[in-house]
């Protein structure tokens, strides 16, 4: 369409498109902390670990399955994913009547995974304590028998090895931070492995003196346990005083009381 001019033209310019707005920042929203409402439906990946422990009782297998599902979020404005556990499940029966208040503890687990919670939950549960003496589960990191207040400690810890072996936590129970999480869930999912074992850079610990050759020295305080009185009649294996009374730890729960 042609347009006439009747006055003088001073000056002009050319009209440019107007550059779009730069877009909004996203919130930051901590994929470890934010809250999941409810365990999603449908299959979740998870883990089975079968426990033994030996304490008063003798020795206890039970079972015990941890499931986990991404969970996306964004730090310094980008969109990361990370891997939690979201819910813990202890098969009912297997500790007799007391499989009421371990369905409960199991519940309130699951809760405080979905709230983001789940590393000072499990932690709090190793501090309790029961008046039956120590509860035998698992080796420590220097190979070294690991000795629990309560089988709810022993359930405790081992539930903190399936977190770790899983790269949630470090190999002493605390939180892995959410950066290295972050990139932990990508190179599982670059390498098309379930899951990511986390290695111990260092398992040297804090003040050892390392020998040169090369292997760690070895700690009588650490990691030792309770000292060795004798061996069982019945296995061979190794008694400590317990409750006044050498018993077995080292697999059948013999005792010398009885």
């Amino acid at each position: 369409m042609a347009v006439e001019i009747n006055s003088k033209i001073v000056g002009y310019r050319v009209k440019s498109e107007e550059a779009a707005p730069a877009p909004a920042p996203l919130p930051e929203e901590n994929p470890l902390t934010m809250r999941i409402p409810s365990r999603p439906e449908g299959t979740l990946e998870a883990v089975s670990e079968k426990i033994s422990y030996v304490g008063a009782e003798g020795r206890k297998k039970v079972y015990l399955l941890v499931s986990f599902m991404p969970v996306e979020g964004v730090l310094n404005g980008q969109r990361v994913i990370i891997e939690r556990p979201v819910e813990f499940f202890f098969p009912s029966g297997q500790l007799s009547s007391e499989h009421q208040w371990i369905t409960a503890t199991m519940r309130s687990l699951s809760l405080a995974a979905r709230g983001g919670y789940v590393t000072q939950a499990v932690a709090d549960l190793r501090k309790v304590a029961w008046d039956k003496g120590l509860v035998r589960c698992g080796m420590n990191r220097w190979n070294k028998p690991m000795f629990h207040d309560s089988e709810v400690a022993a359930i405790a810890w081992s539930i903190q090895q399936i977190l770790y072996r899983r790269g949630f936590l470090d190999i002493d129970g605390n939180q892995v931070p959410v950066e290295d999480l972050v990139s932990r869930y990508a190179r599982r999912q670059a390498s098309g492995h379930g899951w990511y074992p986390a290695e111990v850079e260092d398992e040297t610990p804090s003040g050892a003196v390392e020998p040169l050759d090369g292997k760690p020295a070895e700690s009588a305080a650490e990691g030792a346990g309770p000292a060795v009185v004798g061996n069982c009649p019945e296995c061979r294996g190794e008694l400590i005083m317990m409750d006044g009374c050498p018993t077995c730890y080292a697999g059948c729960g013999w005792s010398k009381c009885g």
